[in-house]
This record gives C-alpha cells, structure tokens and sequence, in this order.
C-alpha cells in the first residue's frame, strides 16, 4: 500500500509538472481568415490578417486596459490559455507560447459568432449578474479633468450642481484622486474636505451616486505603510530565497515606481492584505454613503521586478485579485483588467489624448473589449481622458469633444469629465446635453442588452462582424451594432459634414424617419449635431 501512495504520488507530481510546462502552438492564417483579441488598448490594429506583423508579450503587460489570452478568427477558429501567452502574427502565421500552461485552440464554427459564443460558454461564462441599472440609463462624471489633484468639496458640490443647471441629467458621479489623506489612508483629507458625510448626502439628495477612486498603492513613510510592513501585507523586494520570514518586513517592503511616484504595494494575495482593504472599503460605505469604487493602478506590470508576494504567482493573477475587490461593490470601475470576462465589472478604455487620432480609436477598441468578454464597458472619457490635454495653453477643439459624446450616446455607458459648460459654445454644450438626454432615452434598451449579457455572454455593443457574420465586415471600425439590430454610425472625421454607411439586408428607419434599403451603402448628411443611427425595421 505504501509502494502505491508513492506511485501516485510520482504520477501527481509529474501531472503537475507537465501542466506547468510552456506551450507552443502555430496556425497559419487561411486566405480571407481575419483575427482578434489580446489587448483592448490596441483594438484599432484589429483584425490581424496575413499581412499582418505584430508581437505582443501579455505575461506582466496588460498594455493599460483588459487583458485576455484569447485570439479569435473569423472562420470560427480560436486560441485560449489559462495564463498569459505571448503572441505574434507574421506574415501568414500565428506563433503562441506560454511560460508555463497550456494551449487550446481549435475550430468550433464557420465564422467570428461562432468562435466568440464558443470561448464565452467555455472559459468565462457570464454569472448572471448585472451592475446597477444607472451606469447604463444615466451618464457618468469624474471630476478628474476638471479638479486634478486638487480634489475638494466645494468644487465637487460645484461641479455637480453644474451638471444640473446646464441642463444634463444627473448620475454616477466619480471623485477621483487625492480625496484621500494619502495611498493606502482611506480618509477624507480633513484640508479639503470639511463635512464628506454631508458632501455625499447632499449629492445623493442632487440624484446622484458617488463613487471614489482607490489604487493598490501606499504612500512610503506613513503610519499606515509602517503598520502594513510590520503585518506583512506590503509586496516585498525580491529575495534570494522564497523561504520569507513573515514576522520581519518592514525593512524589505518593495518601493514600486508609478505615475504618482515611489509607493510600497498592497499584497492582495495574502487574504490578511485582502480582509484588511476590503474592511477600509466597507468603512467608506458604512460611515460616509459611498456607493462604490473607481478602482485604478491595478496593472501588471507593477508585479514584474521579481517581487515577493505571500503567493508565488504571475504578475497577471495580481491584476485579477485587485478586480475580485470590485466583485463586492456593484458600484465599481476598472481600466486595467485580466480574465476577468462574463463578471459584473464596468471596464472603462485607457485614458485617450484630445486629438482626433486617438477619437478613431474610441470603436476598434471598444469593439475589442467586446469580443474579449467585457461587456459592461465605458468609452474613456468625452473629449479624451489625458489631463495633460487640457493644461494650460491647450487648445479645445469643440468639434471633437461633441463628436466624442456622440461616440459615446450609444454605447452601454458614457463618462464626462471635462465640463461641457465651460469648454464650449452654448450651442455645442447643448448638443453633449442631447446626447446625454439621448443615452437616457435608450437606456430601457441597453439595460435590456445588458440582462441578455449576463445570461448568454453576448456583448452589449458589437462589431459588425459580430452581429452579421459572413458578410464581409471584418475591416468596419467606424461602425457598430447596439445589439442586432440599431447600426450606430458616428463620426470620428474633423470637418466631416458627409459619411458612408454600410447596411445588412433589410430596411432601417433612420433617427431622422428616414426608411433606407439595406445590402448597399448610403451617403448621408452629418451636421455636427446630428448622431446617425438606424433601426431595424424588417
């Protein structure tokens, strides 16, 4: 009997060490085959085809935004990885590797549906869970553009007292960074913010829901971080032995450098780490009336230095625990994110410049978010969520940031920051105001696409691939479905007054009456006030 618990044992073993083994997998790329997947932030270089040459390394580099180590091709094929792969297309042929764990791949259909239904059901089935119904009725405001660091209540009060007087319908309202008394402080700054419980009252009273942004990170030197190196509960400098004595810490805390800085890092792999953030969350919550959670700075690549955790991992599955806290609020917000698909989590798009290259990427990587899994999904910000864009002497194009909350009416959720009220003309403010009126007018209907996501994984909004496969729209990325059956067609051109549209079969009724006949393209009449969509009739 011995002999034989050594046995299995010897097989375990060798079972797991096979498992953990790297995987290498090539497909060469059929005449006409087009592929997505990988990385939103770069969803405007899809779809890759046989000309295609790129490379991209997802193991500690979520490139800012969702992460996903899937590929999907329009002939019905697929890659999936429970870890992180590195991919490159070349030329004709597509080279997967990992690290370590394995590869599936395979055909499951004919066409790009058929693929995206197939991962869905198999390696991130939604749980039937869907966010609160204002992210996707009511706009967002982030009082990021307009107050920077310099983050207070009055101006917070100001700001959203502004949003009602000019006109735009009250919602989910985000107080951004340095709220706080410092990282890893989850306090009012008793400077700034004289009453904060009055604060979120009077914003509730307002119509509002208040959320409040959070990052893994803790300021160096503090009571706090001393508290946590003392506990164990900070990322540690990397060891020459991952035998760590756990009761000594203080001194080996690792300094991680990021865009505020040099900050010691939450270590949510020890639940210790985990019940004590979750229990300064719940705090916020229960004393002050926070609804929820913007939830930032969980990148991987903040992981990648050889760091010590209290759980030997990738630097991936650090992102994925920091994104299990907002599975506790339903209130909640991320940009960066990994396999973290078919869950009731609102993903945003990485912050884009206030330029007109970055307004054609707002589609693509939408529509790349969408075929990833992430359904419940948020644009950036209007006008472009980079605050340098806005500093100083900085030029406002009125035209684009209009043409943004166009971009944005549509989709399941839209955000500003920058204040319409004070970067526009009266008549271009009121334009971002229909828009916003417009979201909430659709709203009953992307709640309803909403419901459908969480029960079959069907994105909310799609690329046309997606909703009519086989036709021949795999290169559309100024185009989108909302469902199957409103084709949104903004404009994402300086200047443009004209556009083309590409219809599927059938007649569809315009937002302006008109009955178009599908299976053609039309030119259209784009005045800057005017967002073209069109409804299927029949």
């Amino acid at each position: 009997m011995k002999t034989v618990k050594i046995l299995l044992l010897l097989v375990f073993a060798s079972s797991q060490l096979i498992a953990a083994l790297p995987d290498t997998v090539k497909i060469n790329i059929q005449p006409g085959e087009y592929w997505w997947g990988g990385l939103s932030s770069v969803g405007h270089e899809t779809p890759y085809d046989n000309t295609s040459v790129v490379e991209y390394d997802l193991w500690g580099d979520n490139r800012g935004n969702q992460a996903q180590p899937l590929l999907l091709s329009s002939k019905g094929r697929y890659v999936w990885s429970e870890e992180p792969i590195k991919y490159s297309f070349n030329n004709g042929e597509i080279l997967i590797i990992t690290r370590n764990g394995t590869i599936s791949h395979g055909k499951v259909g004919n066409n790009l549906k058929d693929a995206y239904q197939y991962v869905s059901d198999n390696f991130f089935p939604p749980n039937g869970v869907v966010p609160p119904e204002m992210f996707f009725t009511h706009p967002q405001y982030n009082t990021w553009i307009e107050l920077m660091y310099n983050q207070n209540e009055e101006d917070i009060l100001n700001y959203a007292q502004a949003i009602l007087d000019n006109g735009f319908p009250p919602g989910v309202i985000m107080i951004d960074d340095n709220w706080q008394t410092n990282y890893g402080t989850w306090t009012f700054s008793a400077e700034r913010f004289q009453d904060p419980k009055g604060m979120i009252k009077k914003l509730h009273e307002m119509g509002f829901k208040v959320m409040l942004w959070i990052c893994p990170f803790v300021t160096s030197d503090s009571e706090m971080f001393r508290y946590l190196a003392k506990e164990g509960m900070l990322i540690l400098d990397p060891q020459t032995t991952q035998n760590i004595l756990w009761a000594n810490t203080q001194n080996r805390a690792a300094i991680v450098r990021w865009w505020n800085g040099a900050s010691a890092l939450l270590d949510l792999s020890n639940p210790r780490t985990m019940e004590w953030f979750i229990n300064e969350l719940d705090h916020l919550v229960e004393e002050y009336g926070v609804d929820g959670f913007k939830l930032d700075a969980g990148d991987a690549r903040f992981y990648i230095d050889d760091v010590v955790s209290y759980k030997e991992t990738t630097p991936n599955r650090h992102t994925q625990y920091f994104a299990e806290v907002g599975l506790r609020y339903p209130y909640n917000e991320y940009r960066a994110s990994w396999k973290m698909a078919g869950l009731p989590l609102v993903q945003r798009l990485r912050d884009k410049r206030h330029e007109w290259g970055d307004l054609q990427k707002l589609i693509p990587d939408q529509m790349s978010q969408s075929l990833m899994g992430y359904a419940y999904t948020c644009p950036d910000m209007i006008g472009g969520g980079e605050y340098q864009s806005f500093l100083g002497s900085a030029i406002i194009d009125e035209e684009l940031v209009v043409r943004s909350a166009q971009v944005h009416a549509l989709m399941p959720m839209m955000q500003f920051s920058v204040a319409p009220w004070r970067v526009l003309s009266e008549e271009n403010m009121q334009i971002c105001a229909d828009m916003a009126n417009l979201h909430l007018e659709m709203g009953p209907k992307i709640i309803e696409l909403a419901k459908e996501a969480s029960k079959t994984g069907m994105p909310i909004v799609r690329p046309m691939a997606l909703a009519y496969p086989d036709n021949g729209y795999e290169t559309i990325k100024d185009q989108f479905f909302l469902g199957d059956d409103i084709l949104v067609a903004p404009v994402v051109e300086k200047g443009a007054r004209k556009r083309s549209v590409i219809f599927p079969e059938g007649r569809w009724k315009s937002d302006e009456g008109e009955i178009l006949i599908g299976g053609q393209t039309h030119v259209i009449e784009v005045p800057l006030e005017r967002l073209p969509y069109f409804q299927k009739i029949d």
